[in-house]
């Protein structure tokens, strides 16, 4: 039965980066202040994802009323705008750069862990789900206050997410070479 579940998840994950096991537990932003965080970030690298195709890439994070977070994502595909609003929230107050993101009020939060940040500049995003405890499917995403990253600090997102036991080899740059969404 699983074997069967399983081919019928492959074409699914495909376009994802997955490996066998667990989810690796990497560490977070000590002492994270999400209202520092807040405000546009351009997507500058990621492991592929099939939901998030397109170019000029961005989100933007502000706080709500109730606390929540406002997460609005918007791309270019296929030569149109595509945008798309989500909440995050923090499910422990104790771990605040272990947010849960959600875009529907149907789907349950998925993992989205800021790495590193230091808010004027960088961050660096992982995200991590686990089927069946047979293995995960796992994302990660280097962001920029601006549409392009220095050298050096794109390697530096590198090596943090390598030395965290995330494979990097499938991460593709994000096409920023566009005029403002």
């Amino acid at each position: 039965m699983s074997a069967v579940f399983l081919a019928l998840l492959l074409p699914l994950i495909s376009a994802q980066t997955f490996h066998w096991g667990p989810c690796p537990t990497p560490q977070v932003q000590p002492n994270f202040n999400i209202h520092q965080y807040l405000g546009r970030w351009y997507e500058i690298q990621k492991l592929p994802a099939s939901f998030q195709r397109g170019k000029c890439i961005e989100v933007n994070y502000a706080l709500r009323r109730d606390g929540t977070v406002r997460v609005l994502y918007s791309r270019l595909h296929k030569d149109k705008v595509r945008v798309a609003e989500g909440t995050a929230v923090t499910p422990d107050s104790r771990e605040p750069a272990k947010l849960g993101v959600s875009f529907s009020y149907f789907t349950p939060y998925s993992s989205y862990w800021v790495l590193t940040t230091d808010y004027t500049s960088l961050a660096v995003v992982y995200s991590c789900t686990d089927i069946l405890h047979l293995f995960h499917v796992e994302y990660a995403w280097i962001l920029s206050r601006s549409r392009f990253l220095p050298p050096d600090a794109l390697r530096y997102a590198q090596e943090l997410l390598v030395r965290e036991g995330i494979d990097i080899f499938k991460m593709k740059a994000t096409d920023q070479n566009c005029k403002d969404v």
